[in-house]
């Protein structure tokens, strides 16, 4: 029940709400959920809600795409999203830009085996390295 109870909190706080999951990890740890267990169910919450936000912009984009190409500012956010865009989704663990950033990347349509590679590998690294500082 408590993985299932982490799984929720890393799924919500990849998303846009105001939510920590480093608290809720940081708590199943300490009260004995085995580090295997926590990671497992804290990274899969994360790199789901990070999916789910992809293709929320990817479908976003459908919907905006007329206006997005129609101004001179648009056209140049889309060209430069696309272009760098792998590169910002190595801020994507980041509290507060990184959610966003994952949106993102759907809306400029990166790749997505690229995209769940880069996002995904670092959501991991994250709790992995608070496994190391706990």
């Amino acid at each position: 029940m408590a993985e299932l109870a982490l799984f929720l909190s890393a799924f919500l706080a990849a998303t846009i709400l105001p939510f920590s999951s480093e608290a809720a990890f940081y708590l199943a740890v300490t009260n004995e959920m085995p580090l295997l267990n926590a990671m497992l169910s804290a990274s899969s919450g994360n790199i789901l809600a990070i999916i789910l936000n992809y293709y929320l912009g990817y479908f976003l984009y459908e919907k905006t795409k007329f206006k997005l190409f129609k101004s001179k500012t648009g056209k140049r956010t889309y060209v430069l999203g696309h272009k760098y865009g792998y590169f910002a989704l190595l801020l994507s663990w980041l509290p507060l830009i990184g959610d966003p950033l994952t949106l993102v990347a759907g809306l400029v349509r990166l790749k997505f085996v690229w995209f769940v590679i880069i996002a995904g590998s670092l959501r991991i690294l994250r709790y992995y390295i608070l496994t190391l500082v706990l």
